[in-house]
């Protein structure tokens, strides 16, 4: 399986995410996310071409499109972060995660948290995992940011939650990472 993953990353069909491992004592994923170049193949690859697109696919396609602009950011813009998501073994995750500065001896590592959720109303309850990964020690949030596909902005004792549109725009002008 492992060599048909990599036979689609080298045709550029798709990318590896790979998982971030702060060490926290918890139980952390290690396997990487697989990334289609379009989730319109991902749904033929899996046989559902001609099955209605309901909404979990709809969310698998909103955090797609999400990482490639990160993606196309990153690259363009000559700004050679890391990209991960972050999924402990109970479930809690955090969409995308970039590490704006390594950790080093004598400093915390830097990082932005994503979370994106296709909903036309922000629920706070997904902003826990990203408050989480704030409160540890060894970790510095400087921004968390949640995505959603509601018409209105709002800021949450240091949450910016925006609209996919008010994101890209700010993604796009420099003002996320």
């Amino acid at each position: 399986m492992d060599v048909y993953f990599s036979i689609l990353e080298d045709t550029l069909l798709g990318h590896f995410l790979p998982a971030y491992r702060p060490k926290l004592k918890i139980r952390e994923q290690t396997h990487p996310k697989f990334y289609w170049f379009d989730p319109g193949v991902a749904r033929a690859a899996a046989g559902l071409v001609f099955d209605p697109v309901d909404r979990l696919w709809m969310g698998i396609a909103l955090e797609n499109l999400i990482y490639h602009e990160l993606r196309v950011y990153n690259l363009t813009q000559n700004r050679n972060r890391p990209i991960f998501f972050y999924r402990t073994g109970a479930g809690s995750e955090i969409d995308f995660i970039i590490e704006t500065r390594k950790r080093r001896q004598t400093a915390s590592s830097h990082l932005v948290c994503l979370e994106v959720k296709l909903a036309e109303k922000w629920d706070r309850k997904w902003e826990r995992p990203m408050r989480s990964m704030r409160a540890h020690k060894n970790i510095r949030v400087d921004k968390m940011v949640g995505i959603y596909t509601g018409n209105r902005a709002y800021h949450f004792d240091g949450i910016d939650v925006l609209p996919l549109t008010d994101f890209l725009e700010r993604l796009h002008a420099g003002q996320i990472f």
